[in-house]
């Protein structure tokens, strides 16, 4: 993943801000359950993951489900899958797995949210909700070139979605961010449609990292920079979740790149430890095949 990437990680600050003074409105005050935690990678492929499946491994997807309760879904992006392929991802997958299904470039990219959009953000809707309860949220992540110009076209595009399946939004233009009345319009365009207001963690970018929850069920998408500030970063995301379930934290869905994929793991490993320790849970930590072969050479 390019995006965001910087030559040289040491020059840049990746002191995590303070949330938004108006994160606070969304926290459910009374919530006495147990938050929901969705923690995955971008994708399954053996080509990016390597050195995660042991050889021989006849389906990376049930190897995957095994390790991980999520995936960001990025292949949704490039193809207009049918609905047999989400059913056949659900059968594949335990109970407790969720997918974020990224919306295809044609809706997002190609025709921008414009009218010719609505039929095929259709098809695609009849298609991925043969995920059924499987189903965490829909992904939809603009180009650079969106911008607040184009406002009306997303409070359309929102207006029109159904409101019964969860809606994650990434904007990347800068506009949306350092213009107060902008975002103050996008917020509340957001938190009136329970729209997840997506947090990206990323070197290059650090605009996107607003601290705004538009509700009680986070997206986060942390870009590692293969680089040793990447472990600091996550303490420093575990201080704040830990915050934010004191406050009444519903769900969080975290998703874990690295501009070299293959390390996505093991940032993965680590985050889901520290969350275990410090929060007392008992989520899966996801294992490389040196976890594995050391565990064996323990063994014997």
């Amino acid at each position: 993943m390019k995006f965001g990437k910087v030559p040289n990680p040491d020059n840049i600050d990746f002191t995590l801000p303070k949330d938004h003074p108006d994160t606070h409105t969304v926290f459910n005050k009374s919530f006495i359950g147990k938050t929901e935690f969705s923690i995955g990678c971008a994708k399954w492929n053996k080509q990016d993951l390597k050195g995660f499946y042991p050889r021989g491994t006849k389906d990376e997807l049930v190897y995957y489900s095994t390790h991980f309760n999520s995936i960001e879904l990025n292949a949704t992006f490039y193809n207009l899958y049918p609905q047999e392929q989400f059913q056949k991802w659900y059968q594949k997958t335990p109970s407790n797995f969720k997918f974020y299904p990224k919306i295809t470039k044609d809706i997002s990219h190609y025709y921008e949210l414009e009218e010719p959009s609505y039929p095929i953000t259709e098809l695609f809707l009849n298609n991925v909700i043969a995920l059924k309860e499987k189903l965490g949220a829909i992904f939809l992540q603009m180009n650079e070139e969106f911008s607040p110009k184009d406002f009306l076209k997303l409070e359309d595009y929102i207006n029109t979605w159904p409101k019964e399946i969860p809606l994650a939004i990434e904007l990347r233009h800068t506009d949306w961010y350092n213009n107060p009345k902008v975002s103050h319009q996008l917020y509340q365009l957001y938190q009136e449609n329970n729209i997840s207001n997506i947090i990206t963690d990323t070197a290059g970018r650090r605009d996107l990292l607003h601290m705004r929850l538009t509700n009680s069920k986070p997206f986060i998408r942390f870009v590692g920079s293969n680089h040793p500030s990447d472990f600091h970063r996550l303490d420093d995301w575990v201080d704040r979740i830990e915050y934010w379930i004191k406050q009444g934290l519903t769900s969080i869905s975290f998703f874990i790149h690295q501009n070299i994929e293959e390390e996505s793991v093991l940032l993965s490993s680590y985050f889901v430890k520290k969350l275990n320790h410090r929060l007392g849970l008992k989520l899966t930590v996801p294992k490389t095949l040196q976890d594995i072969q050391g565990q064996q050479q323990t063994l014997f």
